[in-house]
């Protein structure tokens, strides 16, 4: 069975909370099968705030939507009005600001990939650190302008606060092949999580001193049935990569693996996409200035 580190006599845990940024409209056809024909799942693009128990450091997982979505490449910009409408109703600037923080206090900006509903603005989080998986890299060269069709400004990422990071030498933990113990304290690990988009990563954080956890999976799945199995990726042979990701062997991997990480005890798993999560919990104490219960 897969287990997970067990605490320390003076284990350091983290507070996380959720962040408004945003609403996209997700056709279900498009990321799963079975799915009922025309159906648009309104989705949230969560992004997290993760405080250390000890530590003055704060993170923010994912950035969610520009609230200027019109300032995307032209790509983007058209996939939107073609039926996969955002909307901003509170930035995550602005959620942070709800709970008395601004841009300035967050020490580490983790993106889980490099899609627009994941990487806002940056350019609002002008002294953060920036930690993208470093796969992402390509994603860039040339980018737009250069490159009309790319859908990534060539100069999202602040060149000299990003670190790009390379999973190929990071240990196991649990069910995942690659971790990084991002304090080395055991309190936050950064998760190598192939499949969707390159440069993906997961982010799982100990919860509590006594053994809870939350992992945080971006994209590897946009629908709960994924998860539990009851429906499968949705292929489209006519996509560029068959489906709406990269690698649809390695996504279809790493659900199993997010599968086998929930049999662990005390382990909660929140989508980016989460709309059952969200529907239960939006306007409620799980948002900053609340936190997310540990199990």
């Amino acid at each position: 069975m897969d287990t997970l580190p067990p605490p320390s006599a003076s284990q350091a845990y983290c507070h996380v909370s959720a962040l408004e940024s945003g609403v996209i409209h997700l056709p279900d056809e498009m990321f799963m099968t079975p799915a009922t024909p025309g159906r648009v799942t309104i989705a949230p693009s969560l992004s997290f705030l993760v405080r250390h128990s000890e530590r003055p450091e704060k993170l923010v997982f994912d950035l969610g939507i520009r609230r200027d979505w019109e300032n995307n490449p032209p790509r983007v910009v058209h996939w939107i009005q073609n039926g996969h409408m955002v909307e901003v109703r509170q930035s995550v600037v602005e959620s942070l600001a709800k709970g008395g923080l601004s841009p300035d206090d967050i020490d580490i900006v983790c993106l889980s990939h490099c899609h627009h509903d994941h990487v806002g603005d940056p350019r609002q989080f002008p002294s953060s650190q920036f930690l993208v998986g470093a796969q992402a890299k390509g994603l860039f060269h040339p980018g737009f302008p250069a490159d009309t069709k790319a859908l990534h400004h060539n100069n999202l990422l602040p060149a000299d606060r990003t670190t790009w990071l390379d999973p190929s030498d990071w240990p196991p933990l649990g069910p995942f092949p690659r971790a990084l113990d991002l304090y080395e304290d055991g309190s936050v690990y950064v998760i190598d999580a192939p499949g969707h988009l390159p440069g993906h990563q997961n982010l799982l954080v100990r919860t509590s001193p006594d053994g809870g956890w939350l992992l945080m999976v971006g994209d590897s799945a946009h629908n709960w049935r994924l998860i539990t199995g009851d429906a499968d990726v949705a292929m489209h042979p006519d996509w560029p990569h068959g489906c709406v990701h990269n690698d649809p062997k390695q996504a279809d991997e790493h659900i199993k693996r997010i599968r086998r990480m929930m049999r662990i005890p005390r382990v909660r798993v929140i989508l980016a996409h989460d709309e059952p999560w969200y529907r239960e919990n939006v306007g409620g104490s799980a948002f900053w200035p609340g936190q997310i219960p540990s199990l």
